[in-house]
């Protein structure tokens, strides 16, 4: 398989591993509406933001878009990784000039993106999908980079995006487009989940009802089919007398008994005189909705500078994003890839258009950026869309008048300090979820409140934490030790076949006896994993 190499790529190829884990700490004053319905924006870099979400969201987001830094030179770079080898640390000191052939963008660019997509590849649902916006500097590496962190056989599409529609003369040939890479967890269990395109009018313009069915609109769908199939190579004879056989190089699509089942039902048809080649008769009631294909024109899913006016009700014009993108187009992204109550996850969020979408569309979503500048601008967007006040993008297409809420927050400290210690205002349920995430690779199953060491079971096994006085001593220590009397006093589930897996701070008991109670035990801080 033909893969990338780069300045600087083996400092980041285990970079995403090497992440600590950061706390959230929520902003009651930021937070908008019903804070338990599920949507959370986060303010920081968005490697650190996507690790502090990895123990509550692996496996869990059904569709990720991200709308990443497109590689033309021109941006101002904020995502730079803290990696810290000679050569990384020596690159990421010269200043990315704006000069096509400086290649060292290329590189920084690269750097960037890999443990970022490490990350991302981890929160996908087993039938999820991430999409992709990308331009044309940067569409052939990315294309190869999402080949190698989620696999060449994870590819589902390229599509390309119509972003203007007025010509502008300038340029050796006029840009007009732009591509969204598509890749899946597991792209056929994708395609059985995906939904397909709704019909709009334009569409559906081939459906007529020229005789007043009561049935409503419909069309005649050709009743031939590529290839030669013997069972379907049988003679009609059409209304008018006409002997029909299936045209040169093809069959019938249906064999002779399904076909003549619809005949008898009034479903095949011959044309006005009777002796056109055979149809099959669908009413518009009965169209589920189109496959999706990979030209999406700006007609269908929105263009720049729709989006820009979008914008402008929630910044000024002087201050708006220069490469917004429509709702329209969030929307077609969306409505393919998941369906309501679904998780939606977007870790480049600048202007909140995912996050609106999604909310409009009754999806829960996630939304990270590293800017305080956009990530102001998001609250203000989606407190209108919970508040009903915004009524621009989809909100008429979707069917949406307000409701719910979200929660803002930012990156706390690490759970670990450099010692590998564990700070003094670490709570339960932060080392809890980190914990059962670490030793399960799945998140926890509901929230630790600390009023139980019993954290979840998985394949059989339970998870124990010991911390904080959850035994029911407050003390600092207390509790906090595995002895024969706390190990008395631990819940059991019934569905227990495996191990007892318990974290603490320390054991009394001997090898022999854990061995024999089926305990698997694990000192806190030294054995919690750090990535």
């Amino acid at each position: 398989m033909p893969t990338l190499d780069w300045i600087g790529k083996r400092a980041v190829l285990n970079h995403h591993r090497e992440v600590p884990y950061r706390l959230l700490q929520v902003d009651p004053a930021l937070s908008v509406g019903d804070p338990e319905s599920g949507n959370l924006l986060v303010e920081g870099d968005n490697l650190l933001a996507l690790k502090a979400l990895l123990p509550y969201y692996a496996g869990k987001v059904k569709c990720i878009y991200i709308d990443p830094p497109y590689n033309t030179g021109n941006e101002n770079w904020i995502y730079n990784d803290a990696v810290n080898s000679p050569e990384i640390r020596k690159w990421l000191g010269k200043v990315v000039g704006p000069e096509a052939q400086d290649l060292s963008r290329h590189d920084k660019w690269l750097c960037m993106m890999y443990p970022r997509l490490s990350l991302l590849r981890e929160f996908l649902t087993e039938d999820g999908a991430i999409f992709v916006s990308i331009g044309d500097d940067a569409v052939g590496f990315l294309r190869l980079l999402m080949d190698e962190v989620f696999g060449p056989t994870r590819f589902v599409a390229t599509v390309v995006w119509q972003k203007r529609y007025s010509r502008e003369n300038r340029g050796a040939i006029g840009d007009v487009h732009e591509y969204i890479l598509v890749y899946a967890r597991d792209p056929e269990r994708f395609k059985q989940a995906r939904n397909r395109v709704p019909l709009d009018e334009k569409s559906a313009r081939v459906y007529k009802n020229p005789n007043n069915d009561p049935k409503g609109r419909r069309r005649a769908i050709p009743m031939s089919a590529q290839g030669w199939r013997p069972n379907q190579m049988y003679e009609i004879t059409a209304p008018s007398g006409r002997i029909l056989k299936p045209p040169t190089g093809r069959c019938w699509s249906l064999v002779e008994p399904e076909f003549l089942k619809l005949r008898e039902a009034g479903r095949i048809w011959f044309g006005k005189k009777g002796d056109s080649a055979p149809g099959i008769i669908r009413y518009l009631s009965e169209v589920e909705g189109l496959v999706p294909w990979t030209w999406w024109p700006h007609d269908e899913v929105g263009h720049t500078d729709e989006a820009k006016k979008e914008m402008h009700a929630f910044s000024p014009a002087d201050q708006a994003f220069d490469t917004p993108k429509p709702e329209r187009l969030l929307k077609r992204i969306i409505e393919v890839s998941s369906n309501e109550g679904d998780l939606v996850l977007d870790c480049f969020a600048g202007s909140g258009t995912t996050g609106a979408v999604a909310h409009k569309m009754r999806r829960r979503w996630v939304l990270c950026d590293a800017e305080e500048e956009c990530t102001k601008l998001i609250q203000r967007r989606i407190a209108a869309v919970v508040g009903g006040s915004d009524t621009g993008g989809v909100t008429a297409a979707a069917g949406w008048d307000g409701g719910g809420g979200f929660r803002f927050c930012t990156l706390g400290e690490s759970l670990l300090d450099e010692s590998g210690s564990i700070g003094p205002t670490i709570r339960f349920s932060d080392l809890a979820a980190h914990v059962y995430f670490t030793e399960t690779g799945t998140p926890i199953p509901r929230p630790a409140a600390g009023r139980t060491p019993l954290l979840g079971l998985h394949s059989g096994n339970a998870v124990y934490l010991l911390f904080n006085g959850v035994m029911g001593d407050r003390r600092p220590n207390g509790g906090n030790v595995l002895t024969s009397e706390v190990l008395r006093t631990l819940p059991k589930p019934p569905d227990q076949v495996g191990s007892r897996v318990i974290y603490g701070e320390g054991c009394r008991m001997g090898a022999a006896r854990l061995k024999r109670e089926g305990i698997v035990f694990k000192q806190i801080p030294y054995e919690i994993k750090v990535s």
